[in-house]
């Protein structure tokens, strides 16, 4: 059954000199939700200390270099300890580099920021574009990247344990047997309440483009053996440009969900795979009470809570969802709709 949604509430962002807004992710901490999006080269941030209901005038934490952006590529937001931190694939540092993974960092809930550091260690090697950032407990932030420092596309990471300050050096979390993980995936990295690390990718082995996930149980220094996702195999000598999502309830449970050829399928970790249906670009967040999972048909959002199993559809066109849970159950989805962001509550 596919019902419409009817909207609790809805905040717009519209661009302020003509260039489209894209690609929003949130990030949240009890009420407070913190947003960042990108407009041309210029990185954005807002914040809600309501649970989402009103927001702060979106200010500029940054506008140097050439921002990569689209197609899940964009900045990213996370809480850890008192800071709030973003980053971004920028080509800024110079001397031939194109693509270095920034981060900027504010003490102060966003009213000033730090000048952007880069956390890759060889210049350019994050030029892709793709990368993930999460915290979690023991002081646990982490970012994941495409990594383009050798032969072939690997998977690099970086841990921070002072709320971004500082950084551990470059540390290898996979290399495909293949010579290359998928190309142009977005991976997914999250970070639960022990610590523990994971973190979600395509892969590409003996021809087929599926989703892995490995975990650190170290702070990030090690990672264990990849383990696929779901039975079925996706055949194809291409990217799909669609890494899925991954997300990890409070009790330890592990939630994915991903696209494979045309579907959208949602399993626990080693779990039996669930087809929800057609589409692209899955997104999920684990609540208090279930999973809540968005994915687009075309220009249109469908949602579904796990605890339901009944499809919803979002009235009017949105992509490149982003979700996150807040204490009371409810989600918020923000996304973009032609050249503006919007956020809105579903329950």
């Amino acid at each position: 059954m596919v019902l419409a949604l009817a909207l609790l509430m809805t905040v717009e962002f519209s661009p302020y000199s003509g260039v489209p807004n894209r690609q929003p992710h949130l990030a949240a901490r009890n009420q407070q939700v913190v947003m960042t999006y990108g407009a041309g080269n210029a990185v954005y941030f807002t914040s809600s200390n309501d649970g989402g209901s009103t927001w702060t005038r979106p200010v500029v934490v940054a506008a140097k270099g050439k921002m990569s952006l689209g197609m899940r590529r964009g900045p990213r937001i996370a809480i850890s300890g008192e800071s709030i931190v973003i980053s971004a694939v920028v080509g800024e540092r110079g001397g031939g580099a194109d693509g270095d993974l920034i981060i900027w960092m504010s003490a102060d809930g966003g009213k000033t920021w730090s000048a952007g550091k880069a956390i890759n260690e060889v210049p350019g090697s994050a030029r892709e574009g793709l990368h993930s950032m999460a915290a979690g407990g023991k002081n646990t932030l982490f970012a994941t990247w495409l990594d383009l420092r050798s032969k072939g596309t690997t998977l690099y990471g970086a841990v921070s344990h002072d709320g971004g300050k500082t950084w551990s050096g470059n540390r290898l979390v996979y290399a495909s047997p293949s010579g290359s993980i998928c190309e142009c995936c977005h991976p997914t990295a999250v970070v639960d309440q022990q610590g523990l690390i994971y973190v979600m990718f395509r892969n590409s082995l003996e021809g087929n483009r599926d989703m892995y996930v490995v975990r650190s149980d170290d702070g990030g220094k090690t990672f264990s053996s990849a383990q696929k996702v779901g039975s079925g195999s996706w055949k194809l000598n291409a990217c799909p440009m669609d890494g899925g999502s991954l997300a990890v309830a409070s009790g330890g449970r592990v939630a994915t969900v991903w696209r494979r050829d045309g579907n959208i399928f949602y399993s626990g970790l080693g779990g039996e795979e669930e087809l929800l249906g057609s589409g692209r670009q899955p997104v999920v967040v684990s609540t208090n009470r279930d999973d809540v999972i968005a994915w687009t048909q075309g220009k249109t959002l469908m949602w579904v809570r796990t605890s339901e199993r009944t499809v919803r559809r979002l009235d009017g066109e949105a992509a490149f969802v982003s979700l996150v849970s807040l204490p009371n159950g409810n989600v918020l989805l923000a996304g973009e709709r032609g050249d503006s962001i919007f956020v809105t509550s579903i329950q």
